[in-house]
């Protein structure tokens, strides 16, 4: 098949994609909230609540990251630096990992991270959420919401190679070979 003859293939996948991606916004706008406590967070300023990272939102993002041992997990947090900003002018947006505060502030810094982050190490959070499992945590992102009574959770999403969360992959497909053996590292 010819290159313009592919791209035409290409191009009805693409619309395609966002036909289901329709589908999948109606699915989410109609599904029960999940209730949630209202955990107890470390920062470098001390403890914070879950009610406490919206701010003046009254919806948040919190990033599932697995700390600074993951390239994967680092890789997605260099792309949220660079959009959080807009995400934040419409929810609050946190990333929490099982780092410590301290080592979540080099990380972030070496990084040049923008985003606040809290560590959830000493709480139930992670595994209550499901993204701590058989002992190891995971990537993702849960969506939460205020309302009369308390914070529900309204989404989630895992994050790995392939997902819509990193545009990296997006590109890598472009090749044709997708990742092709590819690996994030810390530094290149």
């Amino acid at each position: 098949m010819g290159y313009r003859d592919t791209v035409v293939q290409l191009n009805d996948y693409r619309r395609q994609i966002g036909g289901i991606k329709a589908k999948i916004r109606e699915l989410q706008a109609g599904i029960a909230p999940e209730p949630v406590a209202d955990y107890r967070f470390a920062t470098l300023s001390g403890p914070v609540l879950l009610s406490e990272l919206f701010g003046d939102k009254n919806e948040l993002f919190v990033i599932h990251n697995m700390g600074k041992g993951c390239a994967y997990c680092t890789l997605w947090a260099d792309g949220f630096n660079g959009v959080q900003h807009h995400l934040r002018d419409r929810a609050a947006f946190v990333v929490s990992s099982p780092d410590s505060p301290a080592a979540q502030q080099e990380f972030a810094l070496s990084r040049g991270w923008r985003f606040p982050m809290v560590s959830h190490a000493g709480s139930s959070f992670a595994e209550d959420m499901g993204y701590r499992r058989e002992g190891k945590f995971w990537p993702g992102v849960s969506a939460f919401r205020k309302q009369e009574g308390g914070i529900v959770r309204i989404s989630d999403a895992g994050l790995g190679p392939d997902d819509v969360f990193c545009v990296v992959w997006s590109f890598l497909d472009l090749l044709g070979v997708g990742t092709d053996g590819w690996r994030p590292r810390f530094s290149y």
